[in-house]
């Protein structure tokens, strides 16, 4: 499977801006980044321009959180730490609801969105197409972090082991997520030799609660989804634990990596790092939200190792990044 990301750009001066101009004039290394970007420290993400003029420091940052449920419920979860990102970069922050994972790469891409947190499977797409540049992510108190894909159904649904799956129906999320999408594809294969529309049919609910209540409700006979995502549903009494039944549990997969847009200047970006790093988290909105899936702070990442398994598990799928 090739998966293409398709965007449409502005063609004025100000997008233009926005965007810096391409790197493929330069004579620099990419690996598997868009033309537009360089790579010569072989980190495997945009390096920061060089070029003053390609720099941006807009005096109010857009933020985004990867939309794994309903963004409405994130703007108050997240308004605490918005405001910290705000006193320590003396700017302005807006929170940017997005509605798609391939919306917020493009909004990204496109130079409308300086700050996000994009979801496991979606990093490598942003890093590369989008010139995305992540540095932590969110762990457990005692540095312990990440969420499993779990394949569930519902009771009585007649699917006990995850071979009843053949002849019926499958609930994804979205061709970007890891374990809405990419990992259950790969295990699928690889471990059962169960392959999509020739085993099952596959179907896209777009969001993993919409998975989850959507399984909850018995409309879909099982989903692949994130665990993390589960338990705070269910500590929020979306869903009660007897309404789901886990059939397969993966091994742990990193969360969602936070960062900055590479072309941010370099103070801001530091500045930005600072924010996420220093935030405490006691007492805050997001302490309240977050702790649910059992997450107390802010961990330091590269993307290079950390990301390591999911892009072996997009070689394995045939994942491609190409940008269009």
């Amino acid at each position: 499977m090739k998966l293409n990301i398709k965007l449409l750009l502005g063609a004025s001066a100000m997008a233009m801006m926005a965007l810096g101009t391409t790197a493929s004039a330069q004579d620099c290394p990419r690996g598997d980044l868009d033309e537009r970007y360089c790579d010569v420290d072989g980190d495997l993400v945009a390096d920061i321009p060089t070029d003053a003029s390609e720099l941006v420091d807009p005096d109010t940052l857009v933020f985004a959180f990867t939309p794994v449920e309903d963004p409405a419920v994130y703007a108050s979860a997240w308004a605490d730490f918005l405001d910290h990102l705000s006193e320590v970069t003396g700017k302005d922050v807006l929170f940017f609801p997005v509605q798609n994972n391939a919306a917020q790469i493009e909004a990204m891409r496109s130079g409308r969105l300086h700050i996000a947190g994009f979801n496991t499977g979606s990093n490598p797409l942003a890093v590369n197409c989008a010139g995305f540049r992540p540095f932590t992510l969110m762990a457990a108190t005692d540095g312990s972090f990440g969420y499993e894909m779990e394949i569930i159904t519902y009771p009585g649904s007649g699917i006990e082991k995850v071979e009843d799956i053949k002849g019926g129906q499958l609930a994804f999320t979205s061709p970007t997520s890891n374990s809405g999408f990419k990992a259950p594809s790969a295990i699928l294969k690889a471990e059962y030799d169960i392959i999509a529309d020739r085993d099952f049919e596959p179907v896209f609910s777009g969001k993993h609660d919409n998975s989850i209540l959507g399984v909850a409700n018995k409309d879909y006979p099982a989903a692949s989804i994130a665990n993390s995502v589960l338990h705070r549903m269910t500590e929020r009494d979306v869903v009660s634990e007897d309404q789901i039944v886990s059939i397969y549990t993966s091994q742990t997969f990193p969360t969602t990596g936070y960062g900055t847009a590479h072309n941010l200047t370099p103070e801001l970006q530091e500045k930005v790092r600072e924010a996420f790093i220093s935030f405490e988290w006691a007492g805050t909105s997001l302490e309240e939200e977050f702790s649910k899936s059992n997450e107390g702070q802010f961990l330091p990442m590269n993307y290079q190792e950390f990301w390591a398994v999911i892009r072996q598990i997009d070689s394995a799928n045939g994942v491609s990044y190409a940008c269009e």
